[in-house]
């Protein structure tokens, strides 16, 4: 397999990724809506014993909602970096020259136009 293939395979791979996360975030948010309103509804002060249970209760909760978070966080990590991969190796590869201006860096860098003058 070439390295362009191989590439292609990473993006193709990203995309599939970015819509099974989207699918993933829409589930979320229509469980989160429906846990809202059930809390909303039913979670009340008198619905506890005592303060220190309803703070674990909440805590909980909260707890759950920050490893959705970091899960998503560095599933969002690890596509950036695969896409980094990526486009160095476009950045690299740019007519051939291995470099952004065309020039093979003819032009960038060292080239001073006050340098003359001193």
């Amino acid at each position: 397999m070439s390295r362009e293939q191989t590439l292609l395979s990473f993006l193709d791979s990203s995309a599939h990724l970015q819509s099974n996360m989207a699918m993933i975030l829409e589930a979320k948010a229509v469980e989160a809506e429906k846990v809202r309103n059930w809390i909303c509804n039913h979670i009340r002060n008198d619905s506890f014993a005592s303060q220190q249970q309803l703070v674990k209760e909440t805590m909980d909760v909260h707890e759950q909602l920050i490893e959705v978070i970091d899960g998503l966080s560095k599933l969002g990590q690890g596509m950036c970096s695969m896409l980094k991969v990526v486009l160095r190796h476009d950045v690299e590869g740019a007519d051939g020259m291995g470099s952004m201006d065309g020039m093979g860096g003819l032009f960038g860098g060292g080239f001073d136009m006050e340098a003359g003058d001193k």
